[in-house]
């Protein structure tokens, strides 16, 4: 009993986590990726990020799959079904990169991609038109490079989707089941590599399973009360968010 009290998180790390991951999953709840984006810049302060990759793992794979399963209907199969093989293919090649090549100057681009393709969205032509399904590729390929990277290939996979499908809900959904498939292999793996035999990890991320639910909860309760067009555009401030904070990352780790 004394080694579970042990293993509890500190009150300070709690006060500073719940927040965090409460403002998080209400990014999650309203574009269905995120979380990381709100998350590490302030948990990466007082806890190693070899801790942060996994708690994230863990709890995102809940929330994404919960989601997924409650807009089961509104999935896009046919889009998910061609969106997965390229991904995995990215995903390898992002491996071999993390161990081959500096990731500063690839976390650069993409943030630089992703800020662009925002401004575009916002000061240019209105973008209702769908793109041919032939950019699954290029989008779905780099995004499972970068999420082998960094775990930032949401918004490439939002980038995709956003031009593909008309409505909301199967946006989410779709985005959702393509990322619990991502995180719970990303979790698997970080399972059989022993990283939850630490049992703090696990009771931190049962002790923030609140945040993520109220979060989650805030988040949809918003999606609800959007117009497609109101929608997108906070679709596309996050990934301004996303890209201005990846090239902050990409700095401080010069």
């Amino acid at each position: 009993m004394s080694a579970l009290f042990d293993a509890l998180p500190s009150i300070a790390l709690f006060a500073i986590a719940f927040p965090a991951f409460l403002a998080g999953y209400i990014i999650l709840g309203l574009v269905s990726f995120g979380t990381s984006l709100i998350v590490a810049p302030v948990l990466v302060n007082i806890m190693p990020l070899s801790r942060i990759v996994p708690l994230l793992a863990l709890l995102d794979c809940v929330a994404t799959t919960a989601n997924g399963v409650r807009l089961s209907s509104k999935v896009a199969v046919k889009e998910l079904m061609v969106m997965v093989p390229v991904m995995v293919l990215g995903s390898l090649l992002g491996a071999y990169l993390l161990l081959n090549l500096p990731a500063r100057p690839l976390m650069a681009a993409l943030g630089l991609f992703l800020i662009g393709n925002a401004l575009y969205t916002f000061f240019g032509k209105p973008a209702d038109r769908i793109i041919a399904q032939g950019w699954v590729v290029p989008l779905g390929f780099l995004g499972g490079v970068f999420s082998a990277l960094f775990g930032s290939g949401g918004p490439l996979y939002a980038t995709y989707f956003s031009r593909r499908l008309h409505e909301p809900d199967a946006l989410r959904a779709t985005q959702s089941v393509l990322l619990s498939m991502a995180t719970f292999t990303r979790a698997v793996i970080f399972a059989v590599a022993g990283v939850y035999s630490d049992f703090k990890i696990v009771l931190l991320a049962i002790c923030l399973l609140p945040a993520m639910v109220l979060g989650m909860w805030i988040g949809e309760r918003i999606t609800l009360r959007l117009t497609r067009e109101q929608f997108l555009r906070v679709l596309h401030s996050v990934l301004l968010l996303a890209g201005i904070t990846l090239c902050l990352r990409a700095l401080a780790s010069g």
